[in-house]
């Protein structure tokens, strides 16, 4: 390989490094507090109207964090990212519900409905790029 190409692979392998820290890092604490404090958790959920949001809350702190952390690993990183595209789906659909809302609580839910769908964007991206070279799934690559 030439240097040229190594050196663009090597640009490559830092920006889905980087992408993978950047995509996890709002994700795995708030997956920790939703593991911890899911009564709470589950109460947002009820009220955005979720059916079972005791259990709900559980299963989605657990993919929100165990999700968030194999991307930032690069552990079964295809896996995990179509995982947490659907989740950032969801919380978009449940959570944002800007259609809802009225006055300066509409732009705020606007806001947030369209930053979820473009962090399933990002999380499409790193299915299709994969993890790059400094991941567990390419490890001894």
């Amino acid at each position: 390989m030439s240097e040229a190409v190594e050196r663009e692979a090597a640009g490559g392998d830092v920006a889905l490094l980087v992408g993978r820290i950047l995509l996890a890092a709002i994700f795995i604490p708030a997956g920790y507090r939703h593991l911890t404090e899911s009564s709470g958790f589950a109460g947002y959920l009820d009220a955005h109207d979720v059916p079972f949001s005791s259990v709900v809350a559980v299963v989605a702190a657990c993919v929100e964090f165990f999700g968030s952390l194999a991307i930032l690993l690069g552990l079964a990183t295809r896996y995990a990212a179509l995982l947490m595209a659907l989740f950032a789906l969801v919380a978009a659909l449940v959570g944002h519900r800007y259609w809802n809302a009225e006055g300066a609580e509409y732009a705020n839910q606007y806001n947030h409905f369209f930053k979820d769908l473009a962090i399933m964007g990002g999380f499409l991206v790193l299915y299709a790029a994969g993890p790059g070279r400094w991941s567990i799934d390419r490890r001894g690559s």
